[in-house]
């Protein structure tokens, strides 16, 4: 090693006091030996590790008596700061050889003397040696002590080695024989090599029905084809694992359903050895999520399909591939309401089995099924290239079955139904359009009477749709004020001047525009809006009449409004009178309440009472399309009327001239009866002058027609009233 260059102060002896001379020499040992030094120390910390060495050498140089063992101390110090390295042990003692006596050298005479020199660069020999022999000794004490340390580890590593695979072992076999799964490894050709118990339990416990066996051998028909292929991939090493569901044969034949993931086992090098298969069974699940489906697409009472199976099978025959035609037969039992009502729901019930079953006995060509819908709708679905001559037999057979009677807590009950048929291409329509046409056409077929079958059609269905809509609309249509109202004036005939008008209301449709009364009263009737909308007719009737009376100076003018057979019934009609009467300050006798003669056949006293009451206040009640309701005559005497109101039917043969005889001989015994019941006769659909000649001539008293003024708004009315007669148009 090369030794550091004395400084330019070097040529002779070092100056400076003692302890100057030993940093000086601590610093020259640490440049030597510091860059082949393993230590975390910066290089002045080093040295100053150094510094403590020094003094024990420079002590064991003048000591008296000298003793060389000191230096061995100086060498084990070394290898204790991790001066390992014999470029270390070079760089020392080439710096204690020619530096130590030099610096820390004798002083005094003894400097001056050859012996004194010579004595002190012998004892930094001894020295020398002494520091080689504690640094070889130390080196080899820690070479020994490091390489029993390494071989500690590595037996104790040994150790805990084989501890860590027995209790992994011990592990892995407690997880194999106690897991709740089945666990099974096999070899790369599929030979089962080990099992444990849960698997074994799954194939029936026989053990030489599953352990020896090859995975080949439980193929089963249900396996989809990439099962045995993501099997080959994983086998060959192209895949870690799949995961599957899987049935196999169980050794009696039963099936068992399985969750089944297959993981491939490889070496240490990654060469493929095993597969692991790890099984859940499903079976019970299987069959109860069965089960739930089952039940939640059959219906409950009859077992046949329900709406949301059937909706599927519909869907499939109306888009799926080769789907053709098809041919939908809706059945609703007419009368159904009146078995739960008269003999109980538990009885309803027995019937609709017994329909069911009937249906089912109807429905057995190839693509026919049946379908219970709800409550007593049923539904028959049949398709193929010839579908409209198959549903209408299927109709028949389904009418036929129904018509033998059936037996019911021992009486024999009469079936009847109402079926609506579709039937059409595939692929055209949706099956809710399907099913909501099917419906709209049943309804068509139990309006005719029942107990037959109707085609759909296109025409009617949007009709029928309308209606609806219109039914729907009709509440908000109050709210919104789409409603108004036309009046019609009332002529006296012997002069033509103004005797009143009729009040006739309208809708204003955002999409239809305006509809009259035949388009939407009956609906109101249905859905029993007709009450809050004659109440609304009533007041605003009532107030126009009361204004152009004030117009006019308080001449009387009459105003008539409709009653429908709803608002008969309302137990409000007599008090909701008096209120409108009593708010708007109209006189009683300027208003007369129309009753059609229809709403009045076979009236008893309780419905007729508020009629009567209205009557005693002095109301007007007028018996509208007299003539048309085939009533008693001998009725009239009865009912609490003031006016007859005779129909158009009689009255239009006196359109032309000459007018027809015999209408001319029918309204003139009806006036002459009318006038003979002190009642007023009034006519409507006058349309000509020679029809208004006739009318006035046979003792007619008031019309109402085109002849004297289509419906108007109220201002029409009151420039009607002022004139001294009624223009003709």
């Amino acid at each position: 090693m090369r030794l550091p260059a004395q400084t330019a102060g070097d040529t002779g002896a070092p100056q400076g006091g003692l302890e100057d001379r030993m940093a000086r020499f601590a610093t020259i040992w640490g440049r030597a030996i510091f860059p082949v030094t393993a230590t975390s120390l910066t290089r002045s910390e080093f040295e100053q590790h150094l510094v403590p060495l020094t003094r024990t050498l420079v002590g064991a140089l003048r000591a008296r008596p000298f003793d060389a063992s000191v230096g061995q101390r100086v060498g084990t110090e070394l290898v204790a700061v991790h001066c390992t390295d014999p470029e270390a042990l070079s760089g020392t003692l080439g710096v204690v050889e020619s530096y130590l006596v030099l610096y820390c050298g004798p002083e005094g005479p003894d400097a001056e003397s050859v012996e004194g020199t010579e004595e002190y660069r012998s004892r930094c020999a001894r020295l020398q040696h002494g520091i080689a022999a504690g640094f070889a000794r130390a080196l080899r004490e820690r070479t020994l002590k490091e390489q029993e340390a390494i071989a500690r580890s590595a037996l104790t590593a040994r150790i805990d080695a084989q501890q860590a695979l027995h209790a992994s072992e011990a592990r892995f076999r407690a997880v194999f024989e106690g897991a709740a799964i089945g666990i099974g490894i096999a070899d790369l050709e599929g030979n089962v090599l080990e099992v444990n118990d849960a698997l074994l339990q799954m194939f029936g416990g026989m053990d030489g029905h599953v352990r020896g066996r090859n995975v080949s051998e439980w193929g089963h028909p249900d396996d989809t084809p990439h099962v045995w292929r993501m099997y080959g991939e994983l086998v060959r090493g192209e895949r870690e694992n799949y995961r599957v569901e899987k049935p196999y044969y169980r050794h009696d034949g039963t099936v068992l359903w399985t969750n089944l993931t297959v993981s491939l086992l490889r070496d240490a090098e990654g060469v493929p050895q095993y597969q692991l298969a790890l099984m859940e069974d499903t079976t019970e699940r299987r069959l109860l999520n069965l089960r739930l489906r089952y039940e939640a697409t059959h219906d409950a009472l009859t077992g046949l399909p329900n709406r949301t199976l059937f909706f599927e099978r519909l869907e499939k025959a109306l888009g799926g591939a080769g789907a053709t035609r098809f041919g939908l037969c809706y059945l609703d039992l007419d009368g159904f309401k009146t078995v739960n009502d008269s003999l109980g729901h538990s009885a309803g019930d027995r019937l609709l089995v017994e329909v069911a079953d009937r249906l089912q006995s109807c429905a057995t060509g190839p693509g026919e099924v049946v379908a219970r819908l709800g409550g007593d709708e049923f539904v028959a679905l049949t398709t193929g290239p010839d579908t409209e001559e198959k549903a209408t037999e299927l109709a028949v057979r389904i009418l036929s079955a129904l018509s033998v009677p059936i037996r019911l807590e021992g009486r024999e009950l009469t079936v009847r139904g109402s079926i609506g048929i579709v039937e059409g291409p595939a692929r055209e329509r949706t099956p809710a359009e399907v099913l909501r046409s099917a419906d709209i056409t049943m309804y068509r077929a139990k309006a005719a009477g029942g107990n037959r079958f109707e085609f759909a059609d296109a025409a009617a269905d949007a009709r029928a749709i309308t209606r609806h809509g219109l039914t729907n609309a009709l509440p908000a249509a109050l709210e919104r004020g789409e409603f108004f109202i036309e009046y019609q004036p009332l002529v006296h005939m012997h002069d033509g001047s103004v005797h009143g008008a009729e009040a006739l209301v309208r809708w204003s449709h955002p999409q239809h525009g305006v509809l009259g009364p035949d388009r939407f009263i009956p609906l109101a009737e249905r859905t029993g809006l007709i009450v809050p909308l004659g109440r609304w007719v009533l007041e605003e009737s009532v107030r126009q009449a009361r204004n152009w009376q004030h117009q006019q100076g308080g001449a009387t003018l009459r105003i008539n409004v409709n009653l429908s057979p709803t608002q008969l019934h309302h137990p409000g009609l007599v008090a909701d009178t008096i209120r409108v009467l009593e708010s708007s300050g109209l006189a009683p006798g300027s208003l007369c309440l129309e009753v059609t003669e229809s709403a009045l056949i076979g009236a008893d006293d309780e419905l007729l009472e508020p009629l009567r009451r209205l009557a005693a206040l002095g109301v007007d009640i007028a018996l509208d399309d007299f003539g048309t309701g085939y009533s008693n005559l001998a009725n009239l005497r009865r009912l609490p009327v003031s006016v007859l109101k005779l129909d158009r039917s009689f009255t239009k043969g006196m359109q032309q001239h000459p007018a027809n005889p015999v209408d001319v001989k029918i309204v003139e015994g009806i006036v002459a009866l009318a006038h003979s019941l002190e009642l007023a006769v009034t006519v409507e659909g006058v349309e000509t002058g020679a029809q208004a000649a006739q009318l006035r001539a046979l003792g007619c008293d008031t019309a109402q027609g085109w002849y004297y003024a289509r419906p108007g708004a109220p201002d029409r009315i009151h420039a009607l009233s002022l004139s001294d007669a009624v223009p003709t148009l």
